[in-house]
């Protein structure tokens, strides 16, 4: 860990970590996609692939707008959480159990993204970078919308789904 001895040093320190939390998310999420057997949420991850990749580049644009350049430093909170999400890929079940199981795995991501890009965004405002600020907003609406969406679903059906094929077990 850097040296935290400003609000400045931690801003940047936790910008390079959110960056490379978000490029693990781009290697995973084809995984769960190819393994998730629900249409609409198949769709959803997908649409969340798509929204990922913007959300690279917006932090490149973050990174750019402060004079810094863009690059990671190993987010081990998200490699935890990703390490979990590899279990449940390589495990034996129920189709919608399973897809049950990859939407909770893909909403402790977006709780994660959320709370960091929240953090990001009030240093940002307290430090004065509202390019970076405006940036990181847009980051932080698409995870809770995907979030939401993703509750959704699991409420709508595959929850319903999932219990129904543990009764039938």
């Amino acid at each position: 860990m850097a040296n935290l001895t400003t609000l400045q040093v931690l801003f940047e320190d936790e910008l390079r970590d959110v960056y490379d939390a978000e490029r693990q998310i781009l290697k995973a999420l084809p995984k769960i996609i190819k393994a998730a057997t629900d249409d609409d949420l198949r769709g959803a991850l997908s649409a969340h692939l798509a929204e990922t990749k913007v959300q690279v580049e917006r932090l490149v644009k973050a990174f750019e707008s402060l004079d810094l350049k863009p690059r990671g430093k190993h987010c081990a909170g998200m490699a935890g959480i990703l390490e979990e999400g590899k279990d449940l890929l390589e495990a034996d079940g129920d189709d919608a159990v399973l897809d049950a199981g990859f939407i909770a795995g893909c909403q402790r991501v977006e709780h994660y993204e959320i709370t960091a890009y929240g953090s990001l965004i009030a240093w940002a405002k307290t430090l004065g970078y509202q390019e970076a600020a405006s940036l990181l907003k847009e980051n932080e609406q698409e995870e809770k919308a995907a979030d939401a969406k993703l509750s959704k679903l699991a409420q709508s059906k595959i929850n319903r789904q999932a219990a129904a094929a543990s009764e039938a077990a």
